[in-house]
């Protein structure tokens, strides 16, 4: 589990990296402010999120359980539908999947209270 969170992590960051270096350099000509803006934010919480699976893999490495590991998932699903939903809206796509991102950011608060309770059980 330890493994596959960092890698994870890993490649999300990367991803975050790449989207925000696109942001800046290409898309700052081509889309609205807010819309620039939306896609900014979907970066940054995916580079945040992409730190808190590798704190995971940590996690899991010293406290293995069920903790670690809920945490490491609900930050996967937090990125995919958070960031996600964000970077589509920053595209055009239908306003009601603004609706989807409150659940990716539940997912995150989930994660955190998750890697809490690792801590705080783990032996």
């Amino acid at each position: 589990m330890d493994r596959l969170f960092f890698v994870l992590g890993c490649l999300f960051a990367l991803t975050s990296v790449a989207a925000g270096a696109f942001g800046a350099h290409w898309l700052d000509s081509r889309l609205s402010a807010k819309a620039l803006d939306t896609f900014q934010t979907a970066a940054r919480y995916q580079t945040y999120h992409a730190l808190a699976l590798l704190v995971s893999a940590w996690a899991w490495s010293r406290w293995p359980g069920w903790g670690a590991e809920a945490a490491g998932y609900a930050f996967v699903i937090g990125i995919l539908l958070f960031c996600g939903s964000l970077y589509a809206l920053s595209f055009g796509s239908p306003r009601i999947l603004g609706a989807v991102a409150p659940l990716g950011g539940l997912a995150f608060m989930v994660g955190w209270g998750c890697l809490a309770l690792s801590a705080m059980l783990g032996k």
